[in-house]
């Protein structure tokens, strides 16, 4: 029983031994046409690129943690951030409608789609959307707070080989 338990610590303590899918040595991340319609015309250029930029950061962040991201050698990833919601409004929001404050609160979200293509050339698509359903967990958020938890929960099922 001792060397099980023992076996399982040193298993959990190593780290990941065995990628759970193919390795990924490129990420890129664009914006979807809708929502770069949106940022020009209702969130602001600078923060809808600044959304795309940290969804890349996050997802090479887990697929490293998660023992995918190769230095070459690996496929590619290429996303496109097609959709996403503020919690409360962003500058360029407040800029434009007197009225709005930095108070105002809602329920955000987002959504990405792209393809993974192995180095072997075969392509898999690839899809996450999530937006929060209750206004309450929206309370403290920032600005693209739930956005961001949609990017972290996309990222970790990347690096657990969901896709």
């Amino acid at each position: 029983m001792r060397s099980v338990v023992l076996a399982l610590a040193l298993a959990l303590t190593a780290g990941p031994v065995l990628a759970a899918g193919p390795p990924i040595s490129e990420v890129t991340v664009t914006i979807g046409p809708a929502l770069q319609t949106k940022a020009e015309k209702e969130y602001g250029v600078a923060e809808v690129r600044q959304l795309a930029a940290d969804l890349e950061t996050d997802v090479e962040r887990a697929l490293k943690r998660g023992g995918r991201l190769a230095d070459h050698g690996g496929g590619r990833l290429e996303l496109v951030l097609v959709d996403a919601v503020p919690n409360r409004p962003t500058d360029q929001q407040l800029t434009a409608t007197p009225w709005m404050t930095r108070r105002g609160i809602g329920t955000g979200g987002a959504a990405i789609e792209g393809r993974l293509i192995g180095a072997d050339g075969k392509t898999t698509p690839v899809a996450y959307k999530w937006y929060q359903t209750d206004i309450r967990f929206s309370y403290g958020s920032g600005t693209w707070t739930d956005a961001g938890y949609a990017f972290d929960k996309f990222a970790d099922r990347l690096a657990r080989g969901e896709y």
